[in-house]
């Protein structure tokens, strides 16, 4: 059993209540637009972080990071980047790599929406945690909390922080 912190559009800005709320998981996932080096950092230091560039990231960022991040954890085919879109809406650039290996678990960010659906044409969930920074238009910073256990992914929790 894996406990998995997912976040996303941080833009530069960790807020301290993200760590309290992740201090029980065992690792972080970013899907991107981090905003700074510092902020990877400071997530690594924290815990083990898995995560992708955003179309926002500067170089910093980027040079140590990737568009698309494709892994397993535990029994589950994740694929994690961040400009994705969601069921009937994907990135045309997605549907080559979803023909090849679908994965059962996709995660973007960008829109900036927490979303959370099964799409039943490629039978994946797909996940975007909305934004979880300070910047944009959204007036509740998101978060979501689950858990990978074997094939099963479960436990899901939308957290969610009143702008500071």
């Amino acid at each position: 059993m894996t406990r998995i912190g997912l976040l996303s559009d941080t833009h530069g800005y960790l807020d301290p209540r993200v760590l309290e709320h992740f201090a029980q998981v065992d690792e972080i996932w970013h899907a991107g637009d981090i905003g700074s080096a510092m902020v990877l950092q400071h997530l690594r230091e924290f815990k083990p972080t898995r995560a992708v560039y955003g179309n926002m990231d500067s170089g910093d960022v980027r040079y140590s990071l990737s568009e698309f991040y494709r892994f397993r954890m535990e029994d589950v085919n994740v694929m994690l980047t961040h400009i994705g879109g969601y069921p009937g809406k994907y990135n045309p650039w997605l549907i080559p790599m979803f023909k090849k290996e679908t994965p059962q678990l996709f995660v973007c960010g960008h829109s900036h929406i927490l979303k959370v659906q099964y799409d039943t044409t490629w039978q994946m969930l797909t996940m975007n945690p909305g934004a979880a920074g300070k910047q944009g238009w959204q007036t509740v910073q998101t978060l979501l909390r689950f858990v990978i256990d074997g094939k099963e992914i479960r436990d899901l929790e939308v957290i969610e922080l009143e702008k500071s």
